[in-house]
Order: structure tokens, then sequence, then C-alpha cells
């Protein structure tokens, strides 16, 4: 054995037992609970203390998203969101100065501040974080700054066919209704907005009685309370916390959608369904069916587009989509066609015979097993974090619906959905072959 192939090896050992310290951490952090208090002002606190980690993990989790956005003002949660640290010295305070990192993410349901330091630093960082979400610089300047951060962000979603695709397929599906609009924005949405709806959905939606703070690492429970209830006690509830509730969507438009993307290459296929909500009792029988399903398409598409075809399942805090696709394929189809095509009834029927056959047990068992192990791997803290976003029972309650899922739930969701209404979305971009002849006929003239 050459000594390449033995380090390759030693390699591959390596990572494979960090691997497993990873899931054996997370699985003893999601089977201890962790301290939980919480302040006068409505803010709940949960403390883990992991003597073997050298470093502190704090998550901050607002439970309200770009589901809010008012209709015409898409991505104000988003440029809400990126105002709170809107430069990037402060990341590389937290980065060269507490040797950790920050990052805010922010989708439809939440809006999520992750920081680390080194364990000595835990005072400095959490003195910064409270600071900057009590007390942000919502101004003219800083708005700007940020809206041209994240016109930037959209202007690279807006190139990807993928994107694009998706975005169809959920504003087909949805309509207005939240989860049909881009949680980025749009160009004439994200002009329209002003510091002045930066500073009205923080007042309204940014407090502490709407928020979830994790505390993990190598700290003194303690301490750590006694250092929360210091610095954050002096942040204001919401002025009105606002209920999740919205009129749902009308029935789809189950025709034929195509859409021209810039550029030219392979197209995109999606077909999407209504899904279920995170704390919807068959979501666990959901994400199995899911899985299943993803198994079968790429099973049945033809093997040059097997590793882009795929089955999703997005649940939010209302019902979400289940998103069939196919990406990156030749898909035969122009602007000019007016009935499809081989390619769409291709598609479709194999959209059709994924749903059509009966769930096996051996597909039940290799599906569930998988989602296990999604599971397992998934991040406890991020596990208690969504019992308050989507108000779920508690963890073991989600674990316990997983363990106890039977392929008869499985199936009858599978029924379910078969007969929901399909919305069929094909993204076309300039044919490759045709864009050089093109480019060619243009050199010979």
């Amino acid at each position: 054995m050459t000594s390449v192939m033995k380090k390759i090896q030693k390699t591959f050992a390596a990572v494979f037992v960090l691997f497993l310290l990873a899931l054996i951490t997370n699985a003893q952090t999601a089977q201890r609970p962790p301290r939980q208090e919480r302040l006068l002002n409505g803010l709940k606190v949960l403390i883990w203390n992991e003597p073997s980690n050298d470093r502190v993990m704090i998550r901050l989790r607002i439970h309200s998203g770009s589901a809010f956005d008012q209709q015409g003002k898409e991505g104000t949660m988003r440029i809400l969101a990126e105002s709170i640290f809107p430069d990037e010295q402060t990341r590389t305070f937290f980065t060269e100065d507490l040797g950790g990192q920050l990052e805010v993410i922010s989708n439809y349901d939440h809006i999520q501040i992750n920081a680390s330091s080194r364990a000595d630093a835990f005072l400095t960082m959490i003195e910064t974080i409270a600071s900057a979400v009590a007390t942000p610089t919502i101004d003219k300047p800083t708005t700007d700054t940020v809206k041209q951060r994240v016109s930037a962000l959209l202007d690279e979603a807006e190139s990807s066919p993928e994107y694009i695709a998706d975005r169809a397929a959920a504003e087909r599906l949805f309509g207005t209704f939240p989860y049909g609009r881009p949680e980025i924005g749009t160009r004439d949405s994200i002009g329209q907005i002003d510091f002045a709806d930066i500073r009205f959905a923080y007042d309204r939606f940014f407090g502490a009685d709407n928020a979830t703070l994790t505390i993990s690492g190598k700290v003194d429970p303690s301490l750590a309370f006694r250092a929360t209830r210091r610095y954050f006690g002096a942040w204001k509830k919401s002025d009105k916390l606002i209920a999740s509730t919205f009129r749902q969507p009308d029935a789809p438009n189950t025709s034929l959608k195509m859409v021209e993307a810039p550029g030219s290459g392979p197209g995109e296929v999606r077909y999407a369904f209504r899904g279920v909500a995170r704390n919807d009792k068959d979501y666990a029988a959901f994400t199995i069916l899911a899985s299943i399903l993803d198994s079968r398409i790429k099973a049945k598409a033809p093997s040059a587009e097997r590793d882009h075809a795929f089955v999703r399942s997005d649940a939010y805090v209302l019902p979400g989509i289940l998103l069939c696709g196919l990406s990156q394929i030749q898909t035969g189809i122009t602007t000019s066609s007016t009935s499809g095509s081989s390619d769409e009834k291709r598609s479709g029927g194999n959209i059709s015979q994924i749903f059509g056959e009966k769930i096996t047990q051996q597909e039940f068992t290799a599906a569930t097993e998988q989602i296990r192990m999604i599971r397992n791997g998934t991040d406890p803290v991020a596990l208690w974090l969504d019992v308050d976003t989507y108000e779920l029972a508690s963890v073991k309650a989600e674990n316990d619906a997983f363990s106890s899922v039977t392929i008869a739930d499985v199936q009858r969701v599978a029924d379910r959905i078969k007969t929901q209404p399909m919305v069929t979305v094909v993204v076309i971009r300039e044919n490759t072959d045709t864009a050089k002849e093109g480019q060619q006929e243009t050199t010979e003239q």
C-alpha cells in the first residue's frame, strides 16, 4: 500500500471519528435538558454547561420572519436582520478579538443571531450582542447601506436558474400568501423600503418577549444567567405581538407555467404541492415520505439527470411546500411551444409514478433510518429553539412522533398528496448549442 493511500485512509478515519464525536455530543446535549429561565421582560433563556467544550456559543432567535413583510415591501425583515450588525468591523471583532464568529440568518419564520467566542471572552460577547439588539442603529445611512448589500444578494440569487424555478413554483402555488413572496425581496420592493419601515418592524417584532436566547459551552450556568439578566434586562418588550394568522391562499393555477431565465445553458423543472406545517401531526410522516419520493425520483430520472433530481419538503409555521425538481436539464421547450411537448409528459409521468406506487417496507425502513441519522446530526439547540418558534410540545414529543410513525401513516399522507393540485413550472434558457451556432454565424458574417 502506498504512503498516499495510507494518508488518505488516516484522513478518512480521523473525519469519521470527529463525525461520531459530534453525534455523541449532540445526543448528550439533546438528552440533557438545559437550565431554563425567563427574564422580567419576557426573554426566555436556555443554558447548557459543556465542560469539555472550550468555547461558548450564543444563539438569539426572534420568532418572527419575513412572513410578516408587508405586501409590496418584501425584504423588510431581511434588511432589519442585516441592520443589527451592519458593518464588517463587528464580525472582524468577533473573529480576531474574541476568537469566534458571528452570523445573522433570516427566513420566513425567524431571525437568528449566532455568535461564538473563547470561554474567557464570553462576557464581552454577550454584552456586545445585547447592546446591538437592544439599541440598534436604524437610520437612513445605515438602511441605505444595508439595502445595497441585500440588493447585491438579490442580484446573485436571480442569476441562478434554480432560485428562479423555486420562486416561480412557490409564487404559482401560494400567490400573495407569505410563502409565495420572496423573503429577500425584489428590486421594486427593496426600493420602496425606507428606514421608517425598518424601525416599525423592529418595534413590532424585535422584542425580548418574542425571543429565545440559548447559551452553550464551557460556562458556569449561574454566571451566564447573571450576565444575561444584567445585559439583556434593559431590552424592551415588543409593542404588540402579532399572531401567525393569514388568509389561506386560493387554489393554484395548475396549467404549465414557463419562465425565461437569463443566459444560456440547461433549464429547470419544478412540481409543487401544498405541504404541512412544522407542528402538524403528520409532520414526521410527511418528512419520511419526502425522503422516499426523493429516492424514487432519482431512480426514475434519466441517468444524465439523476444527480440533479430531488424532492424537498419545506415546513414552516403555516403549511409549507413539497417541491419535486429536475435541475440542469435540457428542457426541449421554447417560448414558442404551445403544447409541451414530450418533455413535460415525460417528467410529469415520472411524478405520477413516484406518487402512484405503494410504499414498500424496504423504502419505509431506509427512509426512516436516513431521517433518524439526519436528526441525530442536527444541532440539538436548534431543536429546542424550534419548540418556541413553531409552538411544539417539546423536543421529546417531536422525537417520539418520528419514533412512532408507521408505514400506514406515510401511505395515508402520500394518498392525500395525490389529491392535491399540482403546480408545474419550467424554466428555460437559451440552448447552449443554439447559442454557439448564433455566435458562429455572427463570426462568419
